[in-house]
């Protein structure tokens, strides 16, 4: 991969939309409150006699109702229409109701409620964030092996939840001279992401990992750019809860490319 100014181009656009999306209403840098679920009915809003309290809105935003089997109502207390949430791990169902972004999200098959507040003005204080310069040999076109079969891997989380996930592919690949792997947790067939630590992270990126998201992927190769290493969402929030790297996405080398740590008074 060389230098040249089509491959930065495409860089900087790639990091203009990164920091789009976090400043976005449903970005990661508005999010107030995470609260599990549990059957039962729950008034929600600031007063601190409501069942679920934000730290911001009216003093009653509404009456959130979990049945039985994990489906979710709420009712505004505005008076708004009501609003039905099935429980999607892919795609996390949102309502807005008086500026807040309501969300279902679900992780082994229990819901939790989290609020942004689309009205908060820390995504346009956000600064950015800083990265390594480029390495263009950091843009790696590597080996996409196939198991022999799935397999399961329990992989922790930044709450200490541990979630079981089917892994079916590695990247196998050779950088400084030596062999290295990363096995795909999450993502989609078409951007397999691997969530990874190295040596950096004792002193300039997230000390839990980052995440990097396979590109171009074939039968046989997939693009690894570390230059596109990013922060995790529990980077930015207490209110997420972010995979950890299995003890094989660990790497014994220094990935000097992608972004560095949040900076003083943003990190988490």
């Amino acid at each position: 991969m060389t230098n040249d100014s089509d491959y930065l181009a495409d860089l900087e656009s790639w990091r203009a939309k990164r920091l789009a999306a976090l400043k976005a209403p449903d970005g990661w840098l508005n999010l107030i409150s995470r609260d599990w679920l549990s059957s039962g009915v729950f008034s929600v809003g600031s007063d601190g006699a409501n069942d679920i309290v934000l730290p911001v809105g009216p003093a009653r935003l509404g009456v959130l109702t979990q049945h039985a089997n994990g489906e979710v109502d709420f009712v505004p207390a505005d008076g708004t229409p009501p609003a039905h949430l099935s429980p999607s791990k892919k795609l996390p169902p949102k309502v807005l109701v008086d500026g807040l972004l309501l969300e279902l999200t679900t992780i082994n098959g229990e819901n939790a409620l989290r609020v942004r507040d689309t009205r908060s003005a820390a995504p346009a204080a956000f600064p950015g964030i800083e990265s390594f310069p480029v390495e263009p040999d950091l843009r790696i076109v590597a080996d996409w092996v196939a198991f022999d079969a799935p397999r399961g891997l329990t992989v922790d989380t930044s709450k200490q939840i541990a979630t079981d996930v089917e892994a079916t592919h590695q990247a196998v690949f050779t950088l400084a001279g030596q062999r290295f792997s990363l096995t795909a947790t999450h993502g989609t067939p078409e951007a397999p992401q691997f969530v990874f630590r190295d040596r950096t992270a004792s002193d300039a990126t997230y000390p839990a990992g980052r995440f990097v998201y396979g590109e171009n992927v074939t039968a046989t190769s997939i693009v690894i750019d570390f230059n596109k290493a990013i922060n995790p969402p529990c980077a930015f929030t207490d209110f997420a809860v972010c995979p950890l790297p299995p003890p094989e996405n660990v790497l014994p080398i220094r990935i000097e490319a992608g972004e560095k740590r949040l900076p003083e008074g943003w990190g988490h």
